[in-house]
């Protein structure tokens, strides 16, 4: 395991957002979701995110969560990802990274 410096934690802009949309990503290789997020005075954002064996887009729509906004974008077939959905992977598929208290979109630690 390598030590990350604290000017390497400076560099992740790691934010709270409110998922606002989903769709389905029929084109993506592995089952995917596309997501907007809103992250306040960062504005909405997309991804697309291999979550399918845990949540349904209904399970999703609403839920804040905490993720780097400021990860290089990457391209998925035409759909372009504009931010790092966290989360753990278990046995049974990925647990996003959610809040537990109420904060307003876009607060960073």
């Amino acid at each position: 395991m390598e030590i990350a410096s604290w000017s390497d934690f400076e560099k992740i802009l790691l934010c709270a957002g409110t998922i606002l949309r989903i769709e389905a990503f029929p084109e993506a290789r592995k089952p995917a979701w596309k997501l907007w997020v809103d992250f306040g005075p960062y504005g909405v954002r997309k991804t697309s995110t291999q979550i399918r064996d845990l949540y349904w887009g209904t399970d999703l729509t609403g839920k804040r969560i905490a993720d780097m906004i400021n990860f290089a974008p990457k391209q998925a077939g035409s759909f372009t990802s504009e931010f790092l959905l966290t989360g753990f992977p278990t046995e049974h598929g990925v647990a996003i990274t959610t809040l537990e208290r109420e904060v307003p979109n876009g607060l960073n630690p």
